[in-house]
């Protein structure tokens, strides 16, 4: 067998662990210090935006579009094998655009996106109040662009299901569990390890080396090691002096109930604005969010109440129905952003073949996670 340990489970370690399940030769151990589904996970709205976004080529697409694409058939997946329901918006996104935008731009991108096979549709105010009348377009919209086939889910719905599914396939999961450092190939104990695994496929032990993780329960050895740890991911890369630099930016948002339903009956989006999102769930509820905050000086960020209500004032204007909501919860989170590099970091560490990293994934962790977890099975699977 060959030893995989997962440390984080967010959407992205859950993810892995799920699609490496599906190969028996491999024994995973997902490790994390909380319940799974916490952190930037817990907070976040699972706007899967992939098509209207402006990524047309290069890997931010390719994964982009392989998440979408993996979603279709992955959310019937784990419903059916674990009976769970996973709240999945199959009605797309509808992106208000003010006055002043250039839809020229839009233009280009649709036809980029039907060259790719993909649908995007630009709306004039006309179509956008037949099919949305309770928004307000004496507001200074223009026009809208719909993408039909992006998506928004339950991100904590969809962790626990993946988790789940995993455990079904012979996952371990240890949470309470918290990882301290790692330990190299280099530290650890020789060993030879080369097993066949799925067809055509083998995973290499390189060099034949172990890596250790350090723990508050004692040390372990495994073949591979996943940092998938947000946040915590610094720390843990910084304990083999190969630091990847990941920083916090902080989000709010806001869960409300509506007194009676604000959209059309037959098509409920998400509908964005400016980067604000009003997410249409069940029983009349609403997910509006999220801000942007940037710590300062490299301190510890606190949540901006001011911020928060602009995001708020932002929605009625599009929405006045959304003033008469009552307000469920309001939650913040943070988002793992890497420093003077591209989001996300998926990688080997240097010097560490068998560390990867699959972390940093900003704002987009919810969109990417199939993807990442395909990305990091065909570099164990070579």
């Amino acid at each position: 067998m060959v030893r995989i340990a997962i440390i984080g489970c967010g959407i992205v370690g859950a993810s892995i662990a799920f699609e490496l399940s599906h190969y028996p030769e491999l024994k995973i151990t997902v490790f994390d210090k909380q319940p799974p589904a916490q952190a930037s996970t817990g907070a976040a709205l699972g706007v899967l935006m992939g098509i209207i976004s402006h990524k047309t080529k290069g890997r931010n697409w390719q994964l982009r579009e392989t998440s979408l694409q993996h979603y279709e058939t992955l959310i019937p997946e784990l419903e059916a094998m674990t009976g769970r329901k996973i709240p999945f918006n199959k009605q797309g996104i509808l992106m208000l655009c003010s006055e002043g935008e250039d839809f020229s731009k839009w233009e280009k991108l649709q036809a980029t996106r039907q060259s790719q096979g993909w649908e995007l549709e630009i709306w004039d105010v006309e179509q956008v109040r037949d099919r949305n009348p309770h928004l307000n377009l004496n507001h200074p919209i223009i026009g809208a662009i719909y993408s039909p086939r992006d998506r928004q889910v339950d991100p904590t719905a969809l962790t626990l299901a993946l988790v789940e599914a995993a455990k079904l396939k012979g996952v371990n999961f240890d949470f309470g569990v918290e990882v301290q450092g790692l330990m190299g190939p280099q530290d650890a104990h020789p060993t030879t390890n080369i097993i066949p695994c799925g067809i055509g496929k083998m995973p290499v032990i390189e060099n034949g080396l172990k890596c250790q993780i350090q723990t508050n329960v004692g040390n372990l050895e495994f073949d591979w090691l996943i940092v998938a740890a947000g946040l915590g991911s610094s720390a843990l890369t910084a304990s083999l002096n190969q630091l990847v630099d990941i920083r916090p930016v902080l989000g709010q948002a806001l869960h409300l109930r509506s007194p009676k339903p604000l959209e059309n009956p037959d098509f409920a989006p998400v509908i964005t604005c400016n980067d604000v999102h009003i997410v249409p769930l069940e029983n009349q509820e609403y997910w509006v969010g999220a801000t942007v905050e940037f710590p300062v000086n490299s301190e510890e960020i606190q949540a901006n109440a001011d911020m928060l209500q602009q995001v708020m004032e932002k929605a009625i204007a599009l929405c006045p129905a959304i003033a008469t909501a009552e307000i469920i919860k309001q939650w913040s989170g943070l988002r793992p952003r890497p420093e003077k590099r591209p989001a996300p970091i998926i990688d080997r560490l240097s010097s560490n073949n068998n560390i990867l990293i699959a972390s940093g994934h900003y704002r987009n962790g919810v969109l990417l996670a199939p993807a990442t977890a395909r990305t990091i099975r065909e570099m164990i699977l070579q």
